[in-house]
């Protein structure tokens, strides 16, 4: 890969997590209005699939070539059914539902650590995934920078079984979707995978609906502030920043992408101080520094000079 490639791709992934760590805000709108987590993803998802799946029929059409409804085999299609459960609904419901049983900052640190697990995850089944020692080190200084910048000098965690589990459930959820992406990613276009993932996302959160029940009411959802937050975080979030991300995974590896989700909880803070006037502390631009420094460290590997 190119050097410029190569900044575009990593470029790509910065402006995903920048989005992605602005997302709590219209989230957080959402459920002051009365709409569930569950229905929150299955809305997004709804809406991002539809226009995923128009682009394409129009795109096709003029392109006068056949539309792929399926994939090539029962194994790839069960592949992007893995996609879609692991990437969507569980890792999404796991996380939402840790934040009933313990703090945000529980559920940030345990999660925001999933590029470490999926770096392992990774090296334990692929062999051209190697875990160096420049790579392993890296990892481990942003996953400390990113645990300073989230406990903001207020080193006191309270721990909580049920709501740390569902929290690592989701970390474990998001490592199983970049060890099965790497089974499609070149054998399929970006935006057929991405397609795919939203489609068995909402097939798999079905029982969950099913089970309870949470739909808003028809004037909630015609609320013009309801309808714009949503069509950010379907439209930006999950369409563009979707198609964006598995595009990068494409370009620089599971592992190497998934080092990026320790850059969040920055996006996370530079927003809200910008839009909520909070304030940035030492502890801040100290986690900054120290995430910046591990990402350079375990890019370090794939630019060929790691051990």
């Amino acid at each position: 890969m190119t050097s410029r490639r190569k900044f575009i791709s990593h470029l790509v992934a910065f402006i995903i997590v920048a989005i992605w760590g602005s997302t709590f805000v219209f989230t957080k709108l959402l459920l002051i209005v009365g709409l569930s987590p569950a229905m929150i993803y299955t809305l997004r998802f709804i809406i991002a699939y539809i226009l995923l799946l128009v682009f394409q029929l129009i795109v096709s059409r003029r392109k006068k070539k056949p539309f792929r409804l399926l994939c090539s085999s029962w194994r790839d299609e069960l592949t992007m059914a893995g996609l879609g459960l692991t990437g969507g609904t569980l890792y999404f419901l796991c996380e939402n539902a840790a934040m009933l049983f313990t703090t945000a900052t529980n559920t940030s640190l345990i999660v925001c650590s999933c590029p470490l697990l999926t770096m392992i995850v990774m090296a334990a089944v692929y062999h051209d995934e190697k875990l160096t020692s420049k790579r392993l080190l890296g990892s481990i200084i942003s996953c400390v920078g990113m645990a300073v910048v989230v406990l903001n000098g207020h080193f006191v965690l309270h721990l909580s079984p049920i709501g740390d589990l569902l929290a690592f459930g989701a970390c474990v959820a998001w490592a199983l979707y970049s060890l099965l992406i790497k089974h499609v990613t070149h054998r399929y276009s970006t935006m057929h995978i991405t397609r795919k993932v939203f489609f068995y996302g909402l097939v798999t959160i079905l029982p969950y609906h099913l089970a309870f029940r949470e739909f808003p009411s028809f004037s909630v959802l015609c609320r013009f502030d309801v309808l714009a937050n949503l069509l950010f975080l379907s439209c930006v979030a999950s369409l563009i920043c979707f198609v964006g991300w598995n595009w990068v995974i494409r370009q620089l590896g599971a592992v190497d992408t998934t080092n990026w989700v320790y850059f969040n909880p920055i996006t996370t803070i530079i927003f809200a101080w910008w839009i909520l006037n909070e304030v940035i502390t030492p502890y801040f631009l100290i986690g900054t520094i120290l995430i910046l420094t591990g990402m350079y460290l375990a890019d370090s590997h794939s630019r060929g000079d790691g051990k």
